[in-house]
Order: structure tokens, then C-alpha cells, then sequence
């Protein structure tokens, strides 16, 4: 019969079992125990990135009900912790270790029959207050609130955003025409590649759904002479966005509504949506371009930027992977990833012509590293702003963004079509005025 042990015993088996642990998985950190011990995982760390675990009771919960959503609550209350850098910078050798490997040739019957003590502890079951309330995966379609889903990730608050993005308030993949180059740089070339894949042209009536903080039409009316509209669900980015806007001098050349795209009416010469595909569940993808194809005139431009997922051997139901349930719940309610094979066929069963995709995976993980490194250095601001809690999901949702894209787990394409045409389409026969 197993004993109850102290907490000083246990960690002192703790340190015993990660010791033998860590000389199979030769990992580059160390792990900080409850009585301040630090025990590196392999023989020859030299980093100074550490894993922090709080108490016997963080270990107990994760063995009666092991699961990621359950690290991630642990995490948000600093019951697990990190430290050395950001969340990247810990997680990013694991990427291309041989970790997953070697953690395989660990024998799990032995392992759990040394971690027996930690079942008689009492497990700390930490709660979550930023969740979201409802059916985050959004399966059911008749109860789908889409403005609910939009306003529990971007209306947290504007200047929490301000203090990672660019200063045009840019949320969605830079392009880096220099790997050096600074976010400013790489947003503001990110704005004029989309504008010249549109093929923007004075007098352009450009339609922008899912607009943001208004950057992008914004950008396009300054520098192609178009008009724009654009419509948002988030309150506060709206109200951001006319005021903007007004302050630009722009508002008898952009407009903006709080309002679903489904509920725009009229056409347009070329349309763009950025960053809003993978918030609109794949059931809704029939109905979206369907609709994007009724606003866009004969001879229009639609230009679709989307993250996207590995195409499957077999079709199977993304939102149950434990990673994307976590990200609903956390981050983006009813959200989910398209293959960029099944985003093209329908374009085409739509009616659509494709005329270009280009992948643009390595942009958004070094996009999505910036914004990580940036909110991390104003870690005290974003707290007093937000809150610890609301801080901390952002700072691991950003890394694991990065972490996602460069494992080539997430994918991003922008894909540009027309209308399906007889004869000469309505671009360029090449890309070569893309990059005049």
C-alpha cells in the first residue's frame, strides 16, 4: 500500500525520476521543482531555459486526467511556468530534436509505476476565467453566433493590440521582403503586394471583408486611388476604424459597417479578405464563396489569404484534435483550418478560375515570433490592461502560432481568382508587375 509523502520526498523523487528521464531525452532545459531544485533534462544542458512546476499537486492533476487543454489552465495560473526567454525561444530546439523520438523508447509502465506517490497527493484543478462561453467549436451552424465568436478575440481591447502589432495595426501575416526587415516594414509590404495582386486601379470600388482596424483600405485609397468598404464584426475595431478614418480625412472615401459579410448586398471590382477565412468553419466554405462571387463584378479580382493545415490521406474532423478544441476554447471560437486542396476545389465547384497561390508559411512564423517577442518586452503594460491571465494566452497562443508554422503543421496561402471567363482573364498573362 502506497504511503502518503511529504513534499520534500516527493520532490526529491521527482528529481530521481527526471534525472533518468532526462539522460534519454537529452533536452536542452532544465526543470525547477517546488523546493527550488533544478534538475537539467540530459547531460549536457546549456541553456538557461527552465521549466517551473508549483507543487506535488500540478504533477498529480496531469496524471489522474492527463491533457493539453489541462497544461494550458495550469499554465495560465503559473502552476507550470517558463523561464529564459519567451516561449519560443524554450520550445523551438524541440521543433527539430529528436525528443518525440527518444520519449517513445521510455518504457510508460515503469515511468508511471515510479510516479505512483503522486496519486495520493490532492491534484490542483485550476479554472479559467477567459474562456468561452457556448459551443467554442461552433458544430452546431443554427447556434453559430459569428459577431459573439469575433468579439471574444478581438474586442479584448485596443491598446493591449497596439502593443505587438505594427503601427498601422496590421493583425494578419507580414511579408518580408527581407528576413531582417522590422514588422513596420514587413506590414507595410505586405499592404502594397496585396493592392498589386488585386491589380488595384484608380476609381476601384474595393471591398475588404473582415477589415480589421481599416489598414488595408485604408492603405489602398492613400496609395491606388480607390474607394473602399469594408465590414468588421468586432465593436471595437469598428469604432477604431471610423475614427481613423475620419482623422485621415478619409470618410467620404471609406466606409465601414459592423455587420456579417453575408449581409452585404451590391458589387464590387475587387475583394479581399485577410485573415478571415479560417474563422468561418469549413461547413460555411460553400456559403462564403457563393456569396463573395455574388459582390464581385464580371471582371473583378478576389483575393484570399488564409492559414491553412496539411491536406489529409483521409478526411477527418479537425476541430477534434486536442490543439484545435484548445484554440477555440482560449482563442478563436469557431474557427477551423481548410486544406488548401479542398479550398481550391471549392473555388472552382463556385465558379471561380484560379489564377494564382502562393505560400506565404515562413512570413506568418516570423510574423507571429515578432509579435511574441513584442508583447513579451511589454509583459507589466499588457497586464495592467489585461490581466495576467489574458497576457499569458496570448504570449503561448503567439509562440505556438510560430511553433505551428514552422514545423509545417500550419500553412498560409494567398489565392487570387476571377470569374470564370472565356478567353484572355482579366490579370496580367505574368506576375512581373508584382515586383516593379
Amino acid at each position: 500500500m502506497l504511503k502518503r509523502k511529504t513534499d520534500a520526498q516527493l520532490a526529491q523523487l521527482a528529481k530521481e525520476i527526471l534525472a533518468e528521464v532526462g539522460e534519454k531525452l537529452e533536452a536542452n532545459l532544465s526543470v525547477k521543482l517546488w523546493d527550488g531544485t533544478i534538475v537539467p533534462l540530459g547531460p549536457n544542458v546549456t541553456s538557461d531555459h527552465v521549466v517551473s512546476v508549483s507543487s506535488p499537486g500540478v504533477v498529480a492533476s496531469l496524471l489522474k486526467g492527463p491533457s493539453l487543454d489541462k497544461l494550458i489552465r495550469h499554465y495560465i495560473h503559473k502552476k507550470i511556468d517558463f523561464e529564459g526567454g519567451t516561449l519560443f525561444d524554450m520550445m523551438e530546439p524541440l521543433v527539430f530534436s529528436k525528443t518525440r523520438r527518444r520519449l517513445k523508447q521510455i518504457k510508460k509502465s515503469t515511468l508511471i509505476k515510479k510516479l505512483g506517490p503522486f496519486l495520493l497527493v490532492k491534484s490542483e484543478e485550476p479554472e479559467v476565467a477567459r474562456a468561452f462561453a457556448g459551443d467554442e467549436t461552433g458544430a452546431d451552424s443554427k447556434a453559430r453566433d459569428e459577431k459573439k465568436f469575433m468579439e471574444f478575440h478581438y474586442d479584448v481591447s485596443n491598446e493591449f493590440y497596439k502593443l505587438f502589432l505594427d503601427e498601422r495595426m496590421i493583425y494578419t501575416c507580414a511579408y518580408f521582403t527581407d528576413w531582417d526587415n522590422s514588422i513596420d516594414q514587413a506590414q507595410y509590404d505586405k499592404l502594397d503586394m496585396i493592392c498589386k495582386k488585386l491589380r488595384l486601379q484608380q476609381g476601384d470600388h474595393m471591398l475588404d471583408i473582415g477589415c480589421g482596424w481599416g489598414g488595408l483600405l485604408i492603405y489602398a485609397v492613400e496609395n491606388y486611388g480607390v474607394k473602399g468598404h469594408g465590414v468588421t464584426l468586432a465593436t471595437e475595431q469598428y469604432d477604431y476604424a471610423i475614427e481613423r478614418i475620419k482623422e485621415k480625412g478619409l470618410a467620404d472615401k471609406i466606409t465601414i459597417e459592423l455587420k456579417d459579410y453575408r449581409d452585404l448586398e451590391g458589387q464590387f471590382d475587387k475583394i479581399s479578405s485577410i485573415g478571415m477565412y479560417e474563422a468561418i468553419g469549413i461547413k460555411a466554405v460553400p456559403e462564403y464563396l457563393q456569396k463573395v462571387r455574388s459582390l464581385l463584378k464580371p471582371t473583378g479580382i478576389f483575393l484570399n489569404h488564409g492559414i491553412t493545415r496539411k491536406g489529409k490521406k483521409k478526411k477527418t474532423k479537425f476541430s477534434s484534435r486536442p490543439e484545435q478544441r484548445a484554440l477555440q476554447k482560449y482563442i478563436f471560437p469557431g474557427g477551423e483550418l481548410d486544406d488548401l486542396g479542398n479550398t481550391i476545389a471549392k473555388m472552382e465547384q463556385t465558379g471561380f478560375e484560379v489564377q494564382d497561390v502562393e505560400g506565404w508559411r515562413m512570413h506568418y512564423q516570423l510574423t507571429t515570433k515578432l509579435w511574441c517577442e513584442r508583447l513579451t518586452a511589454r509583459k507589466e503594460d499588457a497586464i495592467a490592461i489585461v490581466g495576467e491571465e489574458t497576457y499569458r494566452i496570448w504570449v503561448a497562443y503567439l509562440a505556438g502560432c510560430s511553433l505551428a508554422f514552422l514545423r509545417g503543421s500550419a500553412r498560409l496561402y494567398q489565392t487570387v481568382v476571377t470569374q470564370n471567363a472565356k478567353g484572355m482573364p482579366v490579370v496580367p498573362q505574368t506576375r512581373e508587375d508584382l515586383y516593379r
